[in-house]
């Protein structure tokens, strides 16, 4: 019989970690949680976290693997057959959820706002995970333009560095103002859809 050791209901210490770190840094920032807030959360001794992650840089490199793989799984969900309006408009759908209580961030965003005070590999991961959205939002906007659905007054590349600006900024205002609004007429200024 094959067993695993937990069930799915029922996360290990790791896991929970992990969960709270980015809820931590989705709100806080890299620098606006310790190892003791992590140790409060779980019910666990700062030595246990230092198991898992020997350092707080191991921690985050983790966490922005995870929260990185679950964004580009709902990505992949979205159908290539789609319009490049209506894929803006499921991408910008993601994001809102990222928002939806008021009071979290994009994670990788929160991070680029402490940029200076990161180890170099955090700073890389985080780099990456931009190229990696801006670069899908281009290809986005090729397809529309070539389609006939959008226009650009810029190169596609720029355009997708300012909207996925816009993504990010609008959703630090939205929890800034309480108000996820803010992010929709974004995706109404690009696309004409919410």
């Amino acid at each position: 019989m094959n067993r695993t050791k937990t069930s799915p209901t029922t996360p290990t210490v790791k896991e929970q970690l992990l969960d709270h770190a980015q809820r931590f840094l989705m709100t806080r920032g890299y620098n606006g949680f310790s190892y003791r807030d992590l140790a409060e959360q779980v019910g666990v001794k700062t030595s246990s976290i230092h198991y898992y992650f020997p350092a707080k840089e191991d921690l985050v490199l983790e966490a922005i693997k995870a929260y990185d793989a679950l964004i580009k799984e709902g990505l992949a969900g979205i159908d290539e057959a789609l319009p490049a309006a209506q894929k803006l408009a499921l991408y910008a759908r993601g994001f809102g959820r990222i928002a939806a209580d008021g009071h979290r961030i994009c994670l990788c965003g929160m991070l680029a706002a402490d940029i200076e005070t990161l180890p170099e590999t955090v700073r890389v991961a985080v780099q990456r995970f931009f190229a990696y959205h801006e670069g899908w939002l281009a290809r986005v906007l090729v397809q529309g333009v070539t389609e006939g659905s959008l226009t650009v007054t810029s190169s596609p590349d720029a355009t997708a560095r300012a909207l996925f600006a816009g993504f990010q900024g609008s959703v630090m205002a939205s929890r800034l103002f309480q108000a996820p609004t803010r992010l929709e007429e974004v995706v109404a200024s690009v696309c004409g859809v919410a």
